[in-house]
């Protein structure tokens, strides 16, 4: 028991990860039915951006002495900047385009950063040591748990209250919501769309910048595409928990979590190099029994 419990808590840890990000590319799906898989680059951007460009492979950071706050709000706003910088740039003047051609745009945005990711930092993976002290272990009755992992479990707790307050509870809310259900008509009635979508963007940008600061402080290493899995994974929860539904989303990245520990766990170990075909195997079976997801969005309307 106290080792399933230790796993336990493994899986709900790799499912937070997991979740903000599927939060962050299921938000962007609801208002403006794009799959952005640059959300994955994002999420690099925000973990390069702590440290200094050069050729080493291990790296400098940015930061110094700066407090964690400090931290927060800076890799935070960088990466806002450059979510809001893809949507001017690319996903505007698309905002007619049918969702494969965006979806396409968001491959061309991902290679586009990855590239010039190399042309600043280099191709080689650089080791850095960010707040390594949350790398430590405490102790719980008979469990032994990294304090990272209570940390990305209580910021991912934090997060998802604070996104279900701002959109039950607030005017812009209110309008990201109404966008959801129904884009045109939510213009009609005087909603904006290019503001509302803006907005959807900047948010996407603060979960990105959180899931990067928390992944880096686990593994303590950078690689141009290291978000491109996790923007996978957490595609893959999108779709389990229910294209445009935010809770769907939640839910799939934590079902997945779940699944992808517990096969790490008590596989044979000369078939834990297959986990992940495993796991999606599982995910096929649970889209054969809920095609539309486990919570799908009540709303099936197109935005054309």
């Amino acid at each position: 028991m106290i080792g399933f419990l230790q796993h336990l808590i493994d899986a709900l840890a790799l499912g937070s990860i997991y979740a903000l990000t599927a939060l962050g590319i299921g938000l962007l799906f609801g208002i403006l039915r794009l799959i952005n898989f640059a959300h994955g680059d994002l999420i690099t951007v925000g973990a390069y951006a702590l440290i200094v460009p050069a050729a080493d492979v291990t790296a400098r950071l940015m930061i110094g002495s700066w407090t964690p706050a400090a931290v927060v709000v800076a890799i935070s706003m960088i990466v806002v900047v450059a979510a809001l910088l893809t949507d001017a740039a690319v996903f505007r003047p698309l905002r007619t385009a049918s969702p494969p051609t965006l979806m396409i745009a968001s491959f061309a945005v991902s290679y586009i950063i990855q590239n010039g990711i190399l042309m600043f930092y280099g191709a080689r993976p650089k080791a850095v040591d960010f707040w390594s002290g949350a790398n430590v272990q405490i102790t719980i009755g008979a469990l032994r748990v990294p304090l990272l992992q209570l940390i990305t479990l209580a910021v991912t707790l934090v997060l998802m209250a604070a996104l279900t307050v701002f959109l039950r509870r607030t005017p812009q809310g209110v309008q990201m919501r109404a966008a959801a259900e129904d884009f045109r008509m939510a213009q009609y009635l005087g909603v904006r769309g290019n503001v509302v979508i803006g907005l959807a963007f900047a948010i996407s940008g603060v979960l990105a910048a959180a899931v990067s600061m928390l992944y880096i402080t686990q593994s303590g290493s950078l690689t141009f595409q290291m978000g491109v899995p996790l923007a996978l994974f957490a595609f893959v929860a999108v779709v389990i928990g229910g294209m445009g539904s935010l809770a769907g989303a939640v839910a799939g990245g934590f079902l997945l979590g779940f699944i992808v520990t517990m096969l790490q766990a008590y596989l044979p170990p000369d078939l834990r190099a297959f986990r992940d075909a495993f796991a999606f195997a599982f995910v096929i079976l649970v889209l054969l029994v809920r095609p539309s997801g486990l919570l799908p969005s009540r709303t099936t309307v197109e935005r054309v």
